[in-house]
């Protein structure tokens, strides 16, 4: 173990000059600082060269030369946290002796780092020092930051009373030092404008200065880039066009999980781990942290997670990584609410069923058309061969009738244009590249007139997908494409008003996926953004053609998927369960030797990874001979809990080489253990890899002989371990060219005509309990307009004269006779507007005045009051949504009711209990302006 000056020279300097910091250089740092302290009680003079003094191992010195920050070191041995309290001593002594700011505060062992920001946060690990910058930001923000409870809130970038309280839940919490958070927010409610007009208020305050926002799609970080662009014009964003290498110049950073986990694990990577404020990680599940949780490990900052997952689905993990009990996160607004809003904030949806024979039924004699089956006969081949089950489709077997039978039925179904001919804009979800493509040619033999221009292909691993005049492009902003031919890169976060159609043409088992399918959909249109083919969206249609909604209405969680271990961690246990059968077995050759590879694998792991950063400790232990010497079930049980999980960071490998070399590790395990069956299992599936190397290959051909020979049973019957290593040092690095001649079967593939089984509506998702009033309304309207056309009085009030009492009456008369029966009342339930008056009814459905209903008058009274208060508490706002749906409810309020149960849930008392009596008077003002 390394004594405190080791760790200092060899670990603790290296690590400070990686964050910029040279420990030689005076004006940077200074090793053993002098402290002066006081001498003890009764003590005049110091009677050792320490005594009324303290020295701290290294002091970081801002550009003005004064401390920035202490770091206390302890040697590797020693738990880091020993230092804890002396490192807090020495940052107060310093500030006391010099006066000034408060530094911040360092402990370590050189394996483990902790920053300690004083009086704001408790202790950390991190991954590294900050760099001089980062110190000299973190004071700038800790002495000049303003407090978040006075900061108001842009409504231009984000207005909506939810939205509002979506940002000032967070913004309190961060005044509470809180670092983590999770917005749960449907799709289409505004999730990115919501985190825009927070960045905002934070960057205003001086609480933030760099932003990341994580995506998991290029497409996303176009779209996240643009919308900062728009309500942030001034602050500067990265990447701009064409930019590769990341700049430190910028405030707003937009990329993708994969780009940035490049970055932080590059050689030579200079990007602090201390250099954003905030992180913003979009669609935060645990498939995202599993696989690019390294990137959050290593930005240890103030966190938010945003999803449009429902919080009944949304899993344990994901609740935990952002510091939430189970169901309930920070701030959540669901698809429901947005809906049932007046106006609704969010667009319904329909789903009309679609099943065709071969899908109920599946392909075979008894389902076939008997033209189709004298069609097989003159091919000469066997109808009695095609036997499919319908749920083989676009799997094992494709059937170009039953896709073009679907394209028939959604060109004859879907919500069309203005002119009622083409559909409107639409998303095809398909199963594969191929299904799009055979989709697309579908489409484009069936309606050559468009010119092949009607419905593209959109996958993310196409190029002409992206940028300005991209395939996304057209679709968006141009009339043509109308429909969009999407394997997977559609289904999340994009996002465009005028979809009106959706087509599940595969089946989803994920119902977290699912609802981000849903979600394309449910965006209203913007009324200053209408665009020529889509002039009005009040409901979308989704196309289920696999039965997707009758899964779902039987499995609500949909199908739990089983997380994958990846490759090299099973080999590495695959390597950890021979040693320990060898060393049952007393076995040491082979003990001995697999130790051996076993630590050249370990050795392998890519230092640069934040994962093993962290574990450097663990690593430690295991890197002195000693721990190897005598290799106990205690120390196995080690590097199987410890360091067998770090094998999931190892990405730069010949997956194909490390497969065959763990079924070879797996056989000759089989083979010690004496396991014939198992290993007679596995020894043919090796020979059968063997036997797919391509002898044309120049340099599989050098190992001819023992290809030939590996597949013969007198090699297999004298195999000994050394065979196995022998196997894998001569050919695991020749398994990639394995596939090159062989020729895999695809699906068999048909053009049978397929026939329509099922075609109907299916009821999901929120209620629809006003249908029948809608009807009646659009019963009135109509009626209305057609007596327009003949009624002399009708045809006044329409050309703006004034009509007498008694005319009046004899309208009201001639209308409560008509069918349907049409009454002053009646109106005003259906309207909900209880102060307008009959003639107001009739002129709101002539066109000639809007007409607002009690519903649409509370709520946008409500709105405009809270955009014109938004430093209100999160509590007071969640008063003002209870008050507001209240008022709906009853339709009037009293003074005495807002001291009373509900609203003395919020506070004991009430309303009193939670605002100013200016306050108060305000919102007494704002229930009376509405109610009255």
């Amino acid at each position: 173990m390394k004594s405190e000056a080791e760790t200092r020279t060899e670990l603790i300097d290296a690590q400070l000059f990686a964050a910029g910091w040279d420990v030689n250089n005076l004006t940077q740092v200074t090793k053993e600082f002098d402290i002066s302290v006081p001498l003890p009680e009764g003590v005049l003079k110091s009677r050792t060269t320490y005594e009324g003094h303290q020295y701290s191992d290294y002091v970081l010195l801002g550009r003005d030369g004064k401390p920035l920050a202490v770091v206390e070191a302890k040697k590797s041995s020693k738990d880091p946290a020993i230092g804890r309290e002396q490192a807090k001593q020495y940052c107060y002594n310093i500030q006391k002796q010099l006066g000034g700011k408060l530094p911040f505060c360092f402990y370590t062992n050189g394996l483990e780092i902790y920053f300690w920001d004083l009086e704001n946060y408790p202790p950390r690990k991190v991954i590294g020092y900050p760099t001089r910058d980062d110190l000299e930001r973190f004071q700038y923000i800790r002495e000049y930051s303003k407090p978040l409870s006075d900061e108001l809130i842009n409504t231009e970038i984000a207005g909506r009373d939810y939205q509002i309280r979506a940002i000032r839940a967070v913004m309190e919490g961060i005044e509470k030092k809180q670092r983590k958070f999770l917005l749960v927010m449907a799709t289409g409610t505004g999730k990115t404008r919501t985190c825009i007009a927070l960045v905002d208020a934070l960057m205003r305050a001086g609480h933030t200065e760099r932003v990341l926002f994580l995506v998991d799609r290029i497409a996303l970080r176009e779209q996240g880039l643009s919308a900062f662009k728009e309500h942030l014009p001034n602050e500067p964003r990265w990447p701009k066009i064409g930019e590769k290498l990341i700049a430190k110049d910028r405030r707003i950073y937009i990329t993708t999980y994969p780009t940035m986990l490049n970055i932080i694990r590059e050689e030579g990577n200079n990007l602090s781990p201390h250099f954003f404020d905030l992180i913003v990680i979009d669609e935060s599940h645990r498939s995202i942290y599993n696989t690019y949780g390294e990137v959050l490990d290593y930005f240890k900052t103030i966190s938010l997670g945003l999803t449009a997952t429902p919080t009944n689905v949304i899993d344990h993990n994901t609740f935990n990584l952002f510091n939430c009990e189970d169901g309930l996160p920070t701030f959540a607004y669901t698809y429901e609410e947005a809906v049932n809003n007046i106006p609704p904030y969010l667009c319904n949806f329909q789903v009309m069923k679609i099943h065709t024979r071969f899908q109920d039924e599946g392909i075979s004699k008894r389902t076939i058309s008997l033209e189709d089956q004298k069609r097989l006969i003159l091919e000469g081949k066997e109808v009695e061969e095609i036997n499919f089950e319908g749920t083989e489709l676009e799997k094992t077997v494709i059937n170009k009738g039953t896709n073009a039978l679907i394209v028939k039925e959604f060109m004859e179904e879907s919500i069309k244009d203005a002119n009622g001919v083409l559909p409107g804009k639409t998303i095809f979800f398909c199963s594969s590249m191929s299904h799009a493509r055979r989709i697309e040619q579908i489409f484009d033999s069936l309606y050559p007139e468009y010119n092949g221009e009607l419905a593209k292909v959109l996958v993310s691993d196409d190029p002409r997908v992206y940028g300005k005049g991209g395939l996304l492009d057209q679709f968006t902003n141009n009339d043509m494409p109308r429909i969009a031919l999407s394997v997977d890169m559609l289904d999340t976060g994009i996002d465009i008003r005028e979809l009106v159609n959706l087509v599940f043409a595969k089946p989803v088992y994920s119902y977290t996926k699912f609802w981000q399918m849903i979600g394309r959909g449910t965006r209203l249109l913007e009324p200053h953004k209408i665009k020529p083919w889509c002039t009005e969206k009040d409901m979308f249609l989704i196309l289920d053609c696999w039965d997707n909604f009758e899964y779902f209405k039987l499995n609500p969680k949909g199908k739990e998927t089983m997380a994958q271990i990846p490759l090299p961690v099973r080999f590495v246990g695959s390597r950890l369960d021979k040693i320990e059968k060898a060393i049952d077995l007393q076995n040491d050759p082979i003990v001995e030797k697999e130790i051996i590879n076993l630590r050249k694998q370990i050795q392998e792991l890519p230092k640069n990874s934040v994962v093993i950063q962290e574990s450097a400790t663990d690593l430690q232990k295991i890197q002195n001979d000693n721990f190897w010497t005598k290799l106990t079930y205690e120390k196995i049980k080690f590097l199987r809990t410890a360091i067998k999980p770090l094998f999931r960071t190892v990405s730069q490998t010949d997956f194909k080489a490390m497969r065959f070399q763990r079924d070879l590790l797996e056989a000759s395990l089989a083979k010690l253990a004496n396991e014939q069956k198992k290993f007679e299992a596995l020894k043919d599936n090796i020979v059968e890899l063997i036997g797919e190397l391509p002898l044309s290959v120049n340099i599989v051909a050098k190992e001819e002989t023992i290809i030939k020979l590996a597949q013969t049973n007198h090699y297999w019957a004298k195999v000994t371990d050394q065979t196995f290593d022998e196997l894998a040092e001569r050919l695991s690095g020749l398994m990639k060219y394995r596939d090159t001649d062989v020729q895999h079967l695809g699906p068999a593939q048909f053009d049978f005509i397929d026939l329509l089984n099922t075609k109907e509506m299916v009821e999901f998702g929120p209620e629809h309990s006003a249908v029948s009033v809608s009807k009646y309304r659009e019963m009135v309207e109509k009626l209305i307009l057609e007596l327009t056309e003949s009624n002399p009085i009708l045809q006044k009030i329409k050309e703006g004269k004034e009509i007498t009492k008694d005319e009046l009456q004899e309208l009201a008369t001639l209308l409560q006779d008509e069918h349907p029966h049409i009454t002053e009342d009646l109106l005003k339930n259906v309207y909900k507007n209880r102060k307008a008056k009959f003639i107001q009814f009739i002129k709101h459905i002539l066109g000639l005045e809007i007409l607002e209903s009690f519903p649409e008058t509370v709520t946008k009274a409500f709105e405009q009051f809270i955009r014109s208060h938004t430093n209100l508490s999160s509590r007071q706002l969640d008063f003002l949504n209870l008050l507001k749906e209240f008022l709906l409810e009853k339709e009037t309020v009293k003074k005495r009711d807002l001291i009373e149960s509900p609203f003395t849930v919020m506070h004991p008392q009430g309303i009193r209990g939670l605002f100013t009596p200016i306050e108060i008077n305000e919102i007494l003002e704002l229930t009376k302006k509405v109610a009255s």
